[in-house]
């Protein structure tokens, strides 16, 4: 099972007044764990970005001089996603904007939500949380999730954060040694195509291996020695393995 969690920030708000995409990043999760495979971009959006954008994720013209436009990298970023599911909070807005990058470049009839599944983690939240704050720096809060460093919204960080929520949220285990270390910005609210959404992913069984195993017996092995022998999860392992 292959998913991708994915991020934009943007110019503006609405893609039907000419605002573009300035950034990508995107997270790969395999069976519900990080590859650590990502896609990360700075565009060039070729038109000024509104103050009110600046002010949410910090990006400005001069730090997008001489990136890419979308047009550059857009084969890349749809090999990248192409057949996953993406993992999207409002997913709406970046959906919309994407399909707007995609008809801008006249790619015939080519909609990200055709190419992939899209899940919408904000209508998830809000079926599960009715009546409460969903944006994503409650969700981290709700699930204890480390936003430290989301000083400011950031396509990449946001996506690496929201990957970690998405595995809480359903029920599984977050990663544990991850590195977001950059940041940038989220641009916020409503606007374009609503995005095709499934239900809760089917959970996936990861079983230990071997080595994990042993390393597993062995920590038990300690516990019971330094507990003069009143380790129960050693007797229950025990009790298991009879």
């Amino acid at each position: 099972m292959r998913q991708i969690v994915l991020d934009t920030e943007t110019t503006g708000l609405e893609p039907s007044q000419g605002h573009r995409i300035i950034e990508i990043g995107a997270v790969e999760i395999v069976n519900r764990r990080p590859s650590g495979n990502r896609f990360h971009q700075y565009l060039n959006p070729e038109r000024e970005i509104e103050a009110g954008a600046i002010a949410v994720h910090g990006i400005t013209n001069e730090v997008l001089a001489g990136k890419p436009r979308f047009a550059d990298i857009a084969h890349d970023f749809l090999e990248f996603v192409r057949g996953c599911e993406l993992i999207i909070h409002n997913a709406p807005f970046d959906v919309g904007f994407i399909n707007s990058e995609l008809a801008l470049m006249q790619a015939g009839d080519t909609r990200i939500d055709e190419l992939c599944q899209v899940l919408d983690t904000l209508r998830l939240a809000r079926s599960r949380h009715p009546g409460q704050k969903n944006d994503l720096d409650s969700l981290c809060k709700r699930y204890h999730i480390d936003n430290s460093q989301r000083t400011l919204h950031g396509a990449l960080l946001d996506a690496e954060i929201l990957a970690d929520v998405y595995l809480a949220m359903t029920g599984g285990q977050t990663a544990l040694f991850q590195d977001a270390t950059q940041s940038s910005t989220r641009g916020a609210a409503n606007a374009g195509t609503v995005a095709v959404e499934r239900d809760r992913s089917p959970m996936v069984v990861v079983r230990a291996s071997a080595q994990e195993l042993e390393a597993h017996a062995a920590w038990m092995e300690e516990i019971d020695r330094k507990s003069s022998g009143k380790c129960l999860w050693k007797k229950i392992d025990g009790a298991g393995a009879a």
